[in-house]
């Protein structure tokens, strides 16, 4: 690792565990020596980042001079606040991760008076139902999505049986009991909707479907809002 990606990925740490954070954690956090942590502190300070405390007692972020202030109205910030700890609770690891670092970033960004608001807001998500425990690794899924190739996994239906499955995957829809993969299936030669927590043995493959992903899930969106409409005779009685 590099310095400046050593340093950077300090500043991260800092901005996402909460102060004060001790020299002894940064180091179990980071798989650094205290003495290079020691170090890394005083250069940070060197380089305008404004940090609070000294060995012993902890560090805490005050000011990141590198990183301009954003501006929300307080309103825009609980929204950005309730979305990413939501996300924090029914994403995959690596999302999860991921939202709880977006959160540190925009508390270092914005005016002291809306960081401490985002320190303690009154908003929170928790879900009581326990999510099924995901054995693929979602963030390689969302990756072969987003390269619009195909991927290959073991799937076990409602049923129990058991197939192989190709699939040009199209999104992921994280739903309150699930989480699911929206894609075409080229078993069935169909749209088709997998439940996470039922693949296994996921894998990527190298034939590309670009540029069909975006139309493709139009259309597999617009069958399921068809399937899920109530007949027209009932929306007339319903006016």
């Amino acid at each position: 690792m590099s310095r400046t990606h050593r340093l950077f990925q300090m500043m991260q740490t800092l901005r996402r565990l909460s102060p004060p954070v001790t020299a002894r954690r940064l180091a179990d956090e980071m798989g650094m020596s205290l003495r290079t942590i020691y170090r890394d502190i005083d250069a940070l300070r060197g380089i305008g980042a404004v940090i609070d405390g000294e060995a012993g007692f902890g560090y805490t972020l005050i000011e990141d001079a590198a990183l301009p202030p954003l501006g929300f109205e307080d309103d825009e910030l609980e929204a950005l606040v309730l979305g990413l700890r939501d996300v924090a609770v029914i994403g995959d690891p690596s999302l999860a991760r991921a939202a709880r670092s977006a959160l540190a970033k925009i508390r270092a960004r914005v005016p002291p008076r809306q960081a401490h608001r985002l320190q303690h807001a009154v908003l929170d998500a928790h879900r009581f139902a326990p999510q099924p425990v995901i054995r693929i690794d979602v963030s390689l899924l969302r990756e072969a999505t987003w390269d619009e190739v195909s991927v290959r996994f073991a799937y076990r239906d409602a049923e129990g049986s058991h197939t192989v499955r190709r699939v040009d995957p199209l999104g992921l829809v994280y739903l309150d009991r699930s989480n699911v993969l929206l894609a075409w299936c080229h078993l069935r030669n169909d749209f088709r909707t997998f439940r996470l927590d039922r693949m296994e043995s996921l894998e990527r493959t190298d034939l590309s479907f670009r540029p069909k992903r975006v139309p493709l899930l139009r259309e597999h969106l617009d069958r399921i809002r068809c399937e899920i409409a109530p007949p027209a005779e009932d929306r007339a009685r319903s006016d």
